[in-house]
């Protein structure tokens, strides 16, 4: 697989650009996030949007821009032989247009889905070809993925005795020790070079794992590994994912025996999602619940900050000259910090500037990555209103609750513009209400009412087109 995969980029990179002088271009998008981001919701708006666009309704004025105003038409492609599951965008249509209107189903597997997007030409050139070949048109692939599994990402370039070290450190820190003290006691338990026993072996993962489920459910915190551990995905669990961090690393039976899993369970993640899906998607959408984060607390706040950083640094470091020869990886990532309609208008460019700072300014290396940082709201609940606080008239938002469906007026608290000090999280907590949908008219592709989706789309996708 290594010596092919060279040739195997080169030759996707001749197929794109041949594609590209026929006027059948090919864009993939990946969309991710963080658990509980409003990844489903961003995708559903995302599709009924480019629709709603495409039949000349003006939902996505930024990306219309950013095109030059070019998109004559947009459709769904039909499903074809695919083996990857199909994203469920009028399901997820027909949910919000019920009544009372409901949030979808979080997916929880890998996903796609195309659009053909019919464009005028951009110039002369565009024109000739158009008279031959026919008239321009982009196909938008996109690409719906666990957000656990890119918390992977990270551990690629990480021995298992690394990866135990700084694992455990994390676990042995705050709130999180307290969840995972049964795992905790149990790996410090063990002898020095335990033995190469199976039924220990499944023992640890299943603690393991248990104390991953209770930091992400029960805390709030995202950088947790490996994601397939939380998130298995349509395989279910394999024996090489039963492995977990050990105080003395690979040394032992049991050591070994968790590092060959370790290092297998790798190979898997680059051979079945990262060379074939995650490389071929040159522009990653990355959703990010910030004010979610806030609202957890400290110590959730700084685990979001540690996993996006993560995160973002594999990105941009990207495949090198490879990349740039071959014309594949990963180009640029888009984040976004969702739900920004939860605050009034003038927080929202601090919003931008908090995921700034945890995302970081680094420019991409050689064959890396660029990143964007945006803050949106991909179905908007939400008006701006006044509220009353401490005697003074401050901005609030007004939407109606998910709980007991009565409209209210909610002042969530300052969103700091960049990681708060610690005398931030003395103040009380950062509210974060859960507002019901809005009830979408019809089958909902007359568009979605969003915040800032277009122009996060305009910055991912708006030169392509």
């Amino acid at each position: 697989m290594a010596i092919l995969t060279p040739l195997e980029d080169a030759l996707a990179g001749m197929t794109d650009a041949a594609r590209a002088l026929a006027g059948r271009e090919r864009v993939r998008l990946a969309v991710t996030g963080l658990s509980r981001a409003g990844k489903t919701v961003f995708l559903t708006s995302l599709v009924a949007n480019l629709l709603a666009a495409g039949a000349g309704v003006n939902t996505l004025p930024a990306l219309a821009a950013a095109s030059g105003n070019r998109l004559r038409g947009a459709r769904l492609v039909p499903p074809g032989v695919e083996a990857t599951p199909r994203f469920d965008a009028a399901a997820h249509l027909e949910a919000l247009a019920a009544d009372p209107p409901r949030w979808p189903e979080r997916t929880e597997d890998l996903s796609t889905l195309e659009i053909a997007l019919d464009l005028a030409p951009a110039s002369w050139l565009g024109q000739a070809r158009g008279w031959v070949a026919g008239e321009r048109r982009v196909t938008l692939e996109l690409l719906d993925y666990p957000g656990e599994w890119l918390l992977d990402l990270p551990m690629l370039d990480q021995s298992f005795d690394d990866w135990s070290r700084e694992t455990l450190a994390r676990l042995r820190q705050g709130r999180r020790a307290a969840v995972a003290r049964d795992f905790l006691d149990f790996v410090d338990a063990l002898p020095p070079g335990a033995r190469d026993d199976e039924a220990l072996a499944r023992q640890g993962f299943r603690l393991y794992r248990a104390a991953l489920l209770r930091c992400r459910d029960d805390l709030g915190f995202r950088f947790l590994q490996p994601g397939r551990a939380l998130n298995p995905g349509p395989r279910g669990e394999a024996p090489l994912l039963w492995f977990f961090p050990l105080p003395g690393g690979s040394q032992g039976e049991l050591g070994r025996l968790l590092a060959r899993r370790h290092a297998a369970y790798l190979a898997d993640q680059r051979s079945a999602f990262f060379e074939p899906f995650f490389r071929r998607f040159r522009r990653q959408a990355v959703l990010v619940d910030a004010l979610g984060a806030l609202h957890a607390g400290e110590e959730a706040f700084d685990d979001t900050a540690a996993a996006l950083s993560a995160i973002a640094t594999a990105l941009r470091r990207g495949g090198g000259w490879l990349n740039l020869l071959t014309g594949q990886g990963v180009q640029h990532v888009g984040f976004a910090a969702t739900k920004a309609d939860h605050v009034p208008a003038a927080q929202r460019d601090k919003l931008v500037g908090l995921l700034g700072d945890l995302v970081g300014r680094d420019t991409a290396g050689a064959g890396g990555a660029t990143t964007s940082v945006h803050a949106i709201a991909a179905l908007r609940c939400t008006q701006d209103d006044l509220a009353r606080v401490d005697g003074r008239d401050v901005q609030a938002v007004r939407g109606v609750l998910l709980d007991g469906g009565r409209s209210a007026r909610i002042y969530p608290g300052e969103v700091p513009d960049r990681r708060p000090d610690h005398a931030f999280w003395s103040h009380g907590e950062f509210r974060m209400p859960v507002f019901r949908p809005p009830r979408l008219t019809g089958d909902g592709l007359s568009g979605m009412p969003h915040l800032g989706l277009d122009r996060m789309l305009a910055s991912l996708i708006g030169d392509l087109l």
